[in-house]
């Protein structure tokens, strides 16, 4: 049986080879002395900066799959790049993370735009346009000392996850239809959604639900509650591989009243560390970053996730596919 994720996979892969394909019939009849993986011979390619040796990095990030990808895809780009990288990529939630880079634990890491300015800076509202969340973001960011790069391709956001077959049963299809309905339902979510407006609280304000009870669980686990009936929704993200991978299984219901603002990904740091670590610093986070669409992150998420593959190896897989490592 052919999975979603493995439809997917193939795709990419296919995508891939024709882009190649192209770009070598792009450069003529000439000799191709390129013994690089399926990158080709790629403008992508990162170079070692010899500028860079010695410059110590600590590319952070919190504690689910998405992020531990990134992170590898980030720290392995900065080594490439020539710069002395460590990794800590299990910091826990964003306010764990934040405050591990204003100590000096980390030089950066990536963050949703969303949780950045809501989260952390109290905001009520965040702009749908990518570019806009970002200034605002930056804006915040800069008085403190701190910056952001350039936000990813992709957008992920907060979600209200059920089974089809719940979702059927209870003749749901956005959120708003769950009024009279939540009082008996059970929601899972991540610890810090209880406290969140684009999680709990505003399903509880904006909504006006009251669940029969709110019980916190690990983010790798927010499916599984479904799959087990401890849960009759849970909170999942939008970029989830299992999502694409078992589409007949899952139902989002609409936010049909708006509290689950898409977020972009950007790279959190300080700006000691951007003049520190030069022009290659955020060059190079910000030329890994161009392939990271919507569906390539799901798939590799898919990967880690579903394929039970090592976030790093994911991370060198993608690197290389795209060209920018050899």
């Amino acid at each position: 049986m052919v999975t979603g994720h493995s439809r997917m996979r193939a795709a990419y892969a296919l995508i891939a080879a024709l882009l190649l394909a192209l770009g070598v019939a792009a450069c003529g009849g000439g000799s191709n002395n390129d013994t690089g993986t399926s990158g080709g011979n790629s403008a992508n390619l990162i170079k070692s900066n010899t500028a860079n040796k010695g410059i110590q990095l600590t590319v952070g990030s919190k504690n689910f799959t998405e992020e531990y990808i990134l992170g590898n895809i980030y720290a392995q780009a900065l080594t490439a790049a020539g710069y002395d990288v460590k990794t800590n990529l299990n910091l826990g939630s964003e306010t764990i993370a934040y405050k591990a880079l204003q100590d000096g634990e980390i030089s950066g890491y990536p963050e949703y735009t969303s949780t950045l300015l809501e989260s952390i800076f109290g905001a009520k509202s965040v702009p749908a346009d990518a570019q806009q969340a970002y200034d605002q973001a930056k804006a915040q960011l800069e008085p403190k000392g701190e910056t952001a790069f350039a936000p990813t391709p992709f957008a992920d956001a907060n979600a209200l996850g059920m089974l089809k077959t719940k979702a059927d049963q209870l003749g749901v299809t956005t959120i708003s239809d769950l009024q009279g309905k939540s009082q008996d339902l059970t929601l899972y979510g991540s610890p810090e959604c209880r406290e969140r407006t684009d999680c709990l609280v505003g399903l509880q304000d904006t909504y006006g639900l009251q669940f029969k009870s709110f019980n916190p669980v690990d983010i790798g686990l927010r499916y599984t509650v479904l799959d087990k009936g401890q849960a009759d929704a849970s909170i999942v993200f939008t970029s989830d591989a299992q999502l694409s991978a078992n589409p007949d299984k899952y139902v989002l219901l609409q936010d049909d009243k708006g509290i689950f603002p898409s977020g972009n990904v950007i790279w959190v740091t300080d700006q000691s560390t951007v003049q520190k670590a030069g022009p290659d610093y955020q060059a190079t986070i910000e030329k890994v970053q161009k392939g990271l669409t919507l569906p390539v992150m799901q798939e590799l998420n898919a990967r880690v996730d579903i394929d039970k593959q090592d976030p790093a190896a994911v991370a060198t897989q993608y690197l290389k596919e795209d060209g920018y490592i050899q």
